[in-house]
């Protein structure tokens, strides 16, 4: 359709934008935590807490961000740059199996696998209660991000409320009775602790990680130092220190009121990507303590309120007229794996998402958000909880600046200008290359080799892992940070690709080595009994290409830099090959059409080009059909089976404009790989599939990566009515939109800045131009 003049459409300018009504979505339950996946988690991006809510032996187990095993070390295969035209000629050959032999001796990382991110502690409180208690109710405000614990037992009404604060950066645990009460607090690890000490108002614990030697994951040794203390603010029962040989805490008696600030610290830093000799982790958790003991627990909730508020309201989301908050979390989840519909429990899973990524991701955390955010109760974590850079880590951050949250990507943008450093050893070491790369994982040490084993080789992890900060750009439109932050990274991921990529006997320049993550094809001739993962130009490498070369020009071409290289990315990218379809009418996964050894992959690599890039959509009918028919034969064949590749599958279907689809497999992913304290499960517990699925709602009511607004896209019939307000869109927008019966009744836009913007709503395109920054009401 052609676009016209969005100003006879216009018929109110907003003078004001309005603040959004506060929406408290609560989780809540009637009964303390069985498990760890019941309890509730809290967080300020780099202390974290699971509340399991026991009135007799409560738990709080605790988390900080950079309490990993291992150390720093060059992980890269030496030999592999000698070799990589050996391996790169036998994939050419079709001779895979030799180039698997091959990769595995001369590509694989020495050592191949990584240490694991580990707990800080627990926080123990011990009641003298007996018997079942008379009321119970646990609950977790994501508005408030208290998480409280009310219970009456014996006539005794207590309640006790746990939250972290970004702003102090301690934990702040509150108990109040009706009746005086006597309880034991301490704090206890169960390993590598060197030293407990408590006095009447203060105790910790000291240690340092010792790990045993092993030849796959490192060095053994004494490596990182870390701290976990706690003070007592206020009380007005009696307090004496209580310590033995594995804990360390206080024993309070006759007490109606108690507050205790927490707090932990390790030695790492993240400058350094390594343990830090000069860093006391005791020292600075007395300092933080010392610095919040000042002040009420009045005043200490007042600023946490105001700073968590600050970043949560901006977005509200309601789905339908009835809401069944009256109804404990877990009984509405029972409801829905049932067959049930719940909208109420969709905005809530969507709005805790942003909580997750809030509380895992922010100053004053400093790393990003790993596998499990930074909740992990075992010291050997599923898949290590690492930063996987084939889908995992990228996929934490979609909902980042669509819901309003541009600033928890801020630990990952950092953390990427760091990897740059060991990346660039990696480019440099194993393939002789300019600028710098990963491969599918990397630990806060900063390995950028090839790890796990040969379907580890994956160097276009690294420039897929440069777009979160493009997208960072794109939505905020900073142009000091596109030009001192996000383009340098860019600049050295293209360099390293211009570098990396070679001929293929058609003519194209290719990656080589090259697999479409962990999943395999049949070698033709060999009668399905040889697989590789290895081959050349795998499709989602060529999409990656495609979605590096277009940021870097876009950026290259905004800062008006480096004509040079752009002339040479632009050279590059006309070479690239094409994607294909293959003859059962899916896209190609492989540079040639083989068959999959497993037809229902979880992962459903080559539609990145789909979600999260733009290469794939209605303007190229073929391909957008031949995604669609992907993602249908993957499904027939059992695909989907784990909670973040479900979450994926539902942005896919808000992406070819499916609203239906999107909402049937939006019901499966809370039916099959949704807990009660509504983690994501692989199985086990990993959150990207709770990010994944916060994405995919956003994608169904606003999408604006083809350079215009499109508003609501993908609404499932049964969504017949709801609103949402603050989502942000491309370019610098904030949008609020209702509608009834299915169809849209209010838009607003602020703008953040003057300028032209098309705004769509099916079939209709208007030209929006915000002659100055502020918020005006669209009629369609």
């Amino acid at each position: 359709m052609k676009l016209r003049s969005y100003a006879p459409f216009v018929i109110l300018i907003l003078t004001s934008f309005r603040a959004l009504a506060q929406d408290d979505k609560v989780l809540w339950y009637k009964a303390p935590a069985k498990e760890w996946t019941d309890a509730l988690p809290v967080g300020n991006g780099r202390l974290g807490g699971m509340v399991h809510g026991r009135y007799d032996k409560e738990l709080i187990q605790l988390n900080e961000e950079s309490v990993w095993a291992g150390s720093k070390i060059n992980n890269n295969n030496p030999q592999s740059a000698a070799h990589l035209g050996e391996i790169q000629q036998a994939i050419f050959k079709g001779e895979y199996k030799n180039a698997v032999s091959l990769a595995d001796q001369y590509m694989v990382g020495t050592p191949p696998r990584v240490r694991s991110y580990q707990p800080l502690g627990n926080l123990f409180i011990e009641y003298p209660f007996k018997g079942q208690p008379e009321s119970y109710r646990r609950s977790l405000t994501l508005s408030s991000g208290i998480s409280r614990t009310e219970f009456t037992v014996q006539g005794n009404r207590v309640v006790q409320d746990v939250y972290v604060s970004a702003p102090g950066d301690v934990m702040v645990l509150t108990i109040t009775a009706t009746q005086p009460v006597d309880m034991d607090i301490y704090l206890n690890r169960e390993r590598d602790v060197n030293s407990y000490q408590s006095s009447a108002g203060i105790a910790f614990f000291e240690g340092q990680i010792n790990d045993k030697e092993d030849k796959r994951v490192g060095p053994g040794g004494k490596h990182m130092r870390f701290a976990t203390a706690m003070k007592l603010l206020e009380t007005d029962g009696n307090t004496s220190a209580l310590q033995s040989a594995s804990t360390s805490g206080f024993r309070i008696t006759g007490a109606k009121k108690l507050v205790i600030v927490l707090t932990g610290a390790t030695d790492y830093n993240i400058e350094k990507l390594d343990c830090d000799a000069s860093i006391d982790p005791l020292a600075i958790c007395k300092s933080k303590l010392a610095a919040n003991a000042g002040k009420s627990e009045t005043l200490l909730r007042k600023i946490h309120l105001a700073d968590h508020r600050a970043f949560f309201d901006r977005v509200s989301l309601k789905l339908g007229a009835q809401a069944n908050s009256d109804l404990p979390t877990d009984e509405r989840l029972n409801r829905v794996k049932a067959g049930g519909v719940d909208l109420d429990l969709i905005a809530l899973y969507y709005q805790y998402g942003r909580y997750l990524l809030m509380a895992s991701s922010r100053k004053p955390g400093r790393l990003p958000a790993n596998l499990q955010g930074i909740w992990n109760e075992s010291y050997e974590a599923p898949w290590n909880a690492d930063f996987h850079t084939n889908i995992n880590l990228q996929m934490n951050y979609w909902p980042a600046e669509s819901g309003n949250l541009s600033e928890t990507a801020d630990p990952l943008i950092h953390f990427m200008e760091k990897i740059t450093g060991p990346g660039g050893v990696t480019a440099k070491e194993m393939y002789k290359a300019r600028g710098w790369t990963l491969h599918h994982l990397t630990d806060p040490f900063g390995r950028t080799g090839v790890a796990d084993g040969v379907w580890g080789v994956s160097p276009m992890a690294g420039p897929w892992m440069t777009f979160p900060l493009y997208e960072h750009y794109a939505f905020t439109g900073d142009i000091n940070y596109l030009r001192k932050t996000a383009y340098p990274v860019l600049k050295g991921s293209v360099e390293f690709v211009l570098d990396f990529l070679i001929k293929s006997p058609e003519g194209y320049l290719v990656t080589n080595p090259s697999h479409s993550p962990e999943n395999a094809f049949f070698v033709p001739g060999t009668d399905k009994k040889e697989r590789s993962q290895l081959s050349y130009a795998a499709t989602i490498d060529t999409e990656i290409i495609h979605g590096l070369f277009n940021y870097y020009l876009k950026s290259a071409e905004i800062l008006k830099l480096d004509t040079d290289l752009v002339s040479k990315v632009k050279r590059a990218q006309k070479q690239l090959p094409p994607l294909k379809v293959a003859a059962n009418g899916t896209l190609q996964e492989w540079i040639e059409d083989y068959e999959e050894a497993e037809p229902g992959h979880r992962h459903i690599s080559h539609l990145l080009g789909l979600h999260p890039l733009n290469l794939i959509s209605p303007k190229d009918p073929m391909l957008f059909e031949a995604a669609r028919k992907t993602i249908a034969r993957r499904l027939s064949n059992g695909g989907g089976q784990t909670g973040w590749s479900r979450a994926w599958i539902t942005n896919f279907y808000a992406r070819l404009l499916d609203g239906d689809k999107a909402g049937d497999h939006l019901q499966v992913l809370l039916q099959r790989s949704t807990v009660n304290n509504l983690f994501n499960t692989h199985p086990p517990f990993q959150i990207d599939g709770n990010f994944g699925g916060a994405a995919a709602i956003a994608e169904m009511l606003l999408q604006s990566h083809n350079g215009e607004l499109h508003i609501l896209p993908a609404l499932p019939s049964s969504w017949t009515e709801g609103s949402v307000k603050g989502l942000r869109g491309q370019g610098g927008y904030t949008i609020d939109i209702t509608w009834k019966a299915g169809k849209l009744t209010d838009l607003v836009i602020k703008a953040d800045r003057p300028g032209k913007y098309s705004v769509k709503y099916k079939e209709h395109v208007r030209v929006v131009d915000f002659k100055k920054s502020g918020a005006r009401k669209v009629i369609f």
